[in-house]
């Protein structure tokens, strides 16, 4: 369904003229020419995106703006000004204005500037629509718009419904543990318990009873029988993290209750029979650390009966604003804070980041900026120096000042430029908001050169 776009403003020739750009783009376009007439427009069907000049026959901007803000707060409202109205536009803005840009204004911009409003409307309604869901902002983390996680989300559903065991392959600070407890909150299990061990960062005598649980008296200190987390986890979900941390005889142990379904106490003489469903999670290549014998060859293959890779952050850069957004959200409700967003600076930033330790670090570096930000707009000033510091502008680096070392081993130049193009293109397509005329003027090339690359590159 089309957007829907109000412009309220007295200058007929004006509205026409928006009109007939936004119409154009494909927008369903409602006009007022004065605040009452923009009032009623809201009243009487949804609206999506509020353009309002300032100064308007019967009330000033201002006052239309408070009235949405209070009973549409959904909407975004991009403020119209005179050049030099600068006051009044800083003050639309802390009233919670998206943007605000001065007549005669670039039409481009005007275009670019309602296609950010209405992608962070999206993503705001997705958050809100997740937020209802069961497991809540456990589910922003896995819904995104690259194509990478659509996939992942659809795996997630399908398998959600069956009892095979699941194998999450990613980097740490993926959501390997997120996309495990989305999978049981999606089954018939989600009113069962969901338990999580990390296998590598318990010691192993200690994780066997842990895992399994003990009888009075198995050792030392044993003085009452005690539950293991397989026990503990009957008839819901057990997530093995870090699976690739679990010494070989451990591993033994795991894989018969696997089969059998059932366990053994530590000190214990009898079978006890379990129904759980397991996903393990690895941060390691299970498949080559099996082939190297470092972890059960047949241990690998119960495990692998579905396989969910998870991307790295740097690989779904277009998934930014939805995690910047959910994250905002979220610490807005537990640190009692108001902030609406980033700024365009802030997010140019993140969008040039690597982030090697993922959305974990996302998480943090969101986190870190709202216990330092006073105002309604996380800043530059409000992240981390290693955000600016790790970004190279290529424009007018000459031989001089551009130096690469080569490997000893050498490189595959083919693969290095291609991978550098691609890189590139999603940072282009990331500062222009996805849109693809700003960004193949951005890169000096043609709309058709870099559709073909997109093509290419599998990026559309």
């Amino acid at each position: 369904m089309a957007a829907t776009v109000l412009i309220v403003d007295d200058d007929k020739a004006l509205r026409s003229f928006l009109s007939s750009i936004l119409e154009d783009e494909g927008y369903e376009v409602l006009l007022a020419a004065t605040g009452a007439e923009g009032e009623a427009l809201l009243e009487a069907k949804p609206i999506d995106v509020v353009l309002v000049d300032l100064r308007l026959p019967d009330e000033d901007g201002i006052s239309v703006l408070r009235k949405i803000k209070r009973e549409e707060p959904d909407v975004q409202v991009i403020v119209l000004t005179a050049f030099g109205a600068v006051e009044s536009a800083v003050e639309a803005m802390k009233l919670g204005a998206y943007d605000y840009i001065n007549k005669p204004f670039d039409v481009s911009e005007l275009r670019l500037i309602i296609e950010r409003a209405l992608k962070e409307l999206a993503m705001r309604r997705e958050i809100e629509r997740l937020r209802r869901k069961p497991g809540g902002y456990a589910q922003a983390w896995i819904v995104g718009q690259s194509k990478e996680m659509r996939r992942v989300a659809q795996m997630v559903a399908k398998v959600a419904q069956g009892n095979a065991t699941v194998l999450l392959q990613g980097a740490s600070g993926t959501g390997k543990e997120i996309v495990a407890k989305a999978i049981h909150q999606q089954s018939p299990r989600a009113d069962k318990p969901f338990v999580v061990i990390n296998c590598a960062a318990i010691p192993d005598a200690l994780l066997e009873s842990e895992l399994f649980g003990f009888e009075a008296g198995a050792f030392t200190g044993a003085r009452r029988r005690k539950k293991g987390l397989l026990e503990v986890a009957d008839g819901g979900t057990l997530l093995l993290d870090e699976i690739g941390g679990m010494k070989p005889g451990m591993q033994a142990k795991v894989l018969r209750v696997l089969e059998t379904k059932t366990l053994r106490r530590v000190g214990g003489t009898t079978n006890i029979k379990v129904d759980v469903r397991f996903i393990a999670a690895s941060n390691q290549d299970l498949q080559a650390a099996a082939q190297e014998g470092t972890f059960r060859e047949d241990l690998y293959y119960r495990l692998n009966v579905v396989v969910i890779n998870l991307p790295p952050l740097c690989e779904r850069i277009q998934d930014i604003g939805l995690f910047i957004t959910a994250f905002i959200d979220e610490f807005n409700r537990t640190v009692g804070k108001s902030i609406v967003g980033v700024s365009s600076e802030a997010l140019q930033l993140m969008m040039g980041y690597r982030w090697p330790g993922n959305i974990r670090e996302l998480r943090n570096v969101i986190e870190r900026a709202m216990v330092l930000c006073d105002g309604q707009e996380i800043q530059p000033g409000h992240l981390p120096a290693e955000l600016s510091d790790n970004i190279v502008p290529l424009g007018g680096l000459g031989p001089s000042r551009l130096r690469m070392a080569l490997p000893p081993k050498g490189v595959n130049l083919r693969n290095l430029v291609s991978q550098l193009e691609e890189q590139l293109i999603k940072e282009a397509l990331a500062k222009t908001g996805g849109n693809q005329t700003r960004a193949a003027t951005l890169l000096s090339i043609s709309r058709d050169e870099l559709r073909y690359r997109l093509q290419k590159y599998g990026l559309c």
